[in-house]
């Protein structure tokens, strides 16, 4: 029997158009799709979205500002009874913050990756200054704000100082490992030594949380079964189990890390996406789990059964496989202790 629970997120790719180019971008972001989803369109898929109980929609792109119709498909979404959530590079974020506080989102997410040199080095020239105005243009308006920061060995150095940042804007702070996907070079991914540093920073500022301003968490990345870390437990990839990916032009897949256009069950233009969604031989590799599935790295693993071998987009990335994450922490830790 397919493993098909409720629908707790449906991440939007509401447009691949964008205003920047960055290097570690696992969209290739750039240049909208020539048949993306129009207004009707948009305004029809929220309501399938709701058909089927979807508790919230996180809008995100390229850069979703960008399209003419965001406020009104970010209103019919809260209209509609779901959560909304907004993710953008954060750069025309000054000038759209009493737009954005008008939609009440539940938290709007902004991508920073490190200290001024650093970020404009992944992200451009001019992109640290107009990001950090627009963080604290959504700060002055009492707004949730979590910012992102995808580390690689380009910025992870800089994650102390940006701690120091952070902490005085009373923000959240997410922390995401890129993948060499898209434009990310493998040359730049952090090996599995850095991984595991960086997990050890979250796994500290964590503990300092009651006392300090500065909320840190690390994304579904991060992980498993760590015998020195805190809340490493993992139940196992939500791709098509709770959380959805939605392309722009109308493609569904598990997730949209994981290669958005390699694991389309459906597309919404062809079938309503309800049927896509409660079709049981949809999203096999999450729903139809069995322990047989686990590759080489998580093979025998008295945890794989539970964990079903990692966050399915890193396994991809990093082997070519599914149920085959190479950086979990019960490994990276196991390996360490047998070279001791």
């Amino acid at each position: 029997m397919a493993n098909i629970g409720s629908l707790d997120c449906a991440v939007w790719e509401f447009t691949l158009g964008c205003n920047l180019r960055c290097s570690h971008c696992g969209s290739s972001a750039g240049k909208a799709r020539p048949d993306e989803l129009n207004t009707k369109e948009a305004f029809e898929l929220c309501e399938m979205l709701a058909s089927v109980m979807c508790k919230e929609v996180c809008v995100m792109g390229g850069e979703p500002l960008l399209r003419g119709d965001f406020v009104p498909v970010s209103r019919c979404v809260k209209q509609l009874g779901m959560k909304l959530s907004i993710v953008s590079n954060g750069t025309l974020v000054e000038q759209f913050a009493e737009t954005l506080h008008g939609l009440e989102p539940e938290v709007v997410g902004i991508s920073l990756d490190g200290m001024m040199e650093t970020h404009e080095k992944i992200r451009g020239p001019g992109t640290w200054e107009a990001t950090i105005k627009g963080i604290d243009s959504l700060r002055a308006l009492g707004m949730q704000t979590t910012v992102i920061t995808t580390v690689s060995k380009l910025n992870f150095r800089d994650l102390p100082q940006m701690r120091e940042l952070l902490r005085a804007k009373g923000v959240n702070w997410q922390i995401q490992t890129a993948m060499p996907f898209g434009n990310f070079s493998r040359e730049h991914t952090l090996d599995p030594e850095e991984f595991y540093a960086t997990a050890l920073f979250i796994a500290k500022e964590r503990i300092r949380e009651k006392s300090q301003r500065l909320r840190i968490a690390g994304a579904h990345c991060y992980g498993y079964y760590s015998k020195v870390l805190p809340g490493c437990s993992w139940d196992g990839c939500t791709a098509g189990r709770s959380t959805i990916g939605i392309t722009s032009n109308g493609g569904i897949v598990g997730c949209l890390s994981m290669g958005n256009d390699s694991h389309i069950a459906g597309n919404v233009r062809e079938r309503a996406f309800k049927d896509i969604w409660e079709d049981p031989d949809a999203f096999p590799y999450t729903r139809r789990f069995t322990e047989d599935d686990l590759g080489e790295n998580c093979r025998g693993c008295k945890h794989g059964p539970k964990c079903g071998g990692g966050c399915s987009s890193v396994s991809l990335a990093l082997t070519g496989k599914l149920h085959n994450d190479p950086y979990c922490f019960y490994s990276i830790e196991r390996k360490s202790k047998a070279r001791t």
